[in-house]
């Protein structure tokens, strides 16, 4: 089940690969179809997960989640800096932030709400919106290394936190969005699963493999980021007894590839942009393999432990 789920989102992964050699897909394209996915359809995600009646049942799920999710990124930070060392700042900087932040929205999302539904995209969420707060705080002081490089303005607008503010706030009121909004707020929502693939389809077709898996630092990084994090996340949560559907949400956002924004921030800030590259290339490549490994062995753990 996992692994179908797992390669049905690499064949359209391929078929963003093709149109990349095919020159069908550029980088302006790619550039364009990857605001929409930010700036519209992640937004409707995040609403359309938090779309259910209001308890404080659920409320308490969310807290527990979101307490849950800091720490797994948190843990990641200190993960990184205790085992990715290096001579050259650039590359460090790099091969951290790599380590640290997952592809849990781009690729995570739409495997979620494939094995768990519903839950899926309401956990998932919830992950990617502490994700955002990480990125554009931690992830950004890292990158930079400077500390005045912080805006709130920048966090608060930020596509992935107006969505959960908006989802909350409809939540919490418990407002039910008119069907003439919702439905296509869910239409927009379902966007989420192919566009991000042809777009990593298309940087995976510009991508230097030869270079991607000659880089021993990558292979640390590598294991670190689609191996370690997860299996330590998954026997964490499974001891406190956390409900199974947030453990399996969160262990396929932890076992995620490398996120793109890894690339995004080097270029931005002068880092090591051709080793970004390389990292987000091979660990989406490998995650074929380890993201079913990782999420079975969480879906067994759950059931045994939970």
């Amino acid at each position: 089940m996992i692994a179908q789920q797992v390669l049905v989102l690499f064949v359209l992964i391929a078929v963003g690969f093709i149109c990349g050699k095919k020159g069908i897909l550029t980088d302006s394209a790619s550039k364009h179809l990857t605001d929409i996915v930010l700036y519209v359809v992640t937004p409707c995600v995040m609403i359309n997960a938090f779309q259910r009646e209001f308890s404080f049942e659920l409320l308490g799920k969310i807290l527990t989640a979101s307490l849950c999710a800091v720490l797994i990124i948190a843990g990641s930070i200190l993960l990184a800096r205790l085992l990715l060392r290096d001579k050259d700042e650039s590359r460090k900087k790099v091969l951290q932030f790599a380590v640290i932040f997952s592809n849990c929205g781009f690729m995570s999302l739409p495997l979620q709400k494939a094995i768990l539904g519903d839950d899926g995209w309401f956990y998932g969420s919830i992950f990617v919106a502490v994700f955002n707060i990480f990125v554009w705080t931690y992830g950004l002081v890292v990158m930079s290394g400077d500390k005045k490089q912080l805006s709130i303005t920048r966090l608060a607008f930020n596509p992935g936190i107006v969505g959960v503010v908006a989802a909350i706030i409809l939540f919490v009121c418990n407002i039910n969005l008119p069907f003439i909004i919702s439905k296509p707020v869910e239409y927009l929502s379902d966007l989420n699963t192919p566009i991000p693939m042809l777009v990593i389809g298309f940087y995976l077709s510009q991508a230097n493999f030869k270079k991607a898996f000659s880089d021993r630092g990558a292979y640390l990084a590598m294991a670190v980021r689609l191996l370690i994090i997860p299996i330590i996340a998954t026997f964490a949560m499974a001891l406190f007894r956390l409900d199974s559907a947030i453990i399996v949400a969160f262990i396929i956002a932890s076992s995620a590839p490398t996120a793109a924004t890894t690339t995004m921030f080097a270029a931005k800030y002068n880092r090591d942009v051709e080793l970004s590259v390389s990292l987000v290339a091979s660990t989406t490549l490998v995650s074929i393999a380890t993201m079913p490994l990782v999420v079975a062995l969480a879906q067994t753990v759950t059931q045994i432990l939970v």
